[in-house]
């Protein structure tokens, strides 16, 4: 089955300035804006952000929307980077389609990576929260 050719929500070292975004970005992209994603908070990794779904929260990003012609590889290299493989229970992440808010007020479906469970379980205890849900905020 072939995953729907959704924009990718990003909100840690994939956003503009940050350093994967030149590595698997640059030039492989059509747009880029700002965008929140709600229903989720932001943990420290350390060195890389974890969104975790929660009821309430947001977490900062941008939206990306890839070029057609670079969308197959370049999902296939996000899965390779934030360690996701669908069904393996040892990944870092897991790819979910989400509703994502622009910053005009509209809605897109996008692709985010959250935290796996099992991750996830471990950073609510004793993980380290963004409060501002902005990893570029961080501070």
């Amino acid at each position: 089955m072939t995953s729907p050719p959704l924009p990718f929500f990003v909100y840690g070292t994939l956003r503009p300035g940050e350093p994967h975004h030149a590595r698997y970005l640059r030039g492989r992209t059509h747009a880029t804006e700002p965008a929140r994603l709600t229903g989720a908070v932001l943990y420290d990794g350390p060195g890389y952000p974890y969104a975790v779904a929660a009821p309430t929260g947001v977490v900062h990003g941008d939206l990306i929307t890839a070029l057609p012609t670079a969308y197959g590889r370049l999902l296939a290299e996000l899965d390779e980077l934030e360690e996701y493989v669908p069904d393996d229970p040892r990944s870092r992440y897991e790819r979910v389609a989400r509703d994502v808010h622009r910053a005009d007020g509209t809605t897109a479906r996008a692709w985010v990576y959250l935290a796996a469970p099992p991750v996830a379980a471990r950073l609510r205890t004793a993980g380290v929260r963004i409060a501002a849900g902005d990893w570029l905020t961080r501070g």
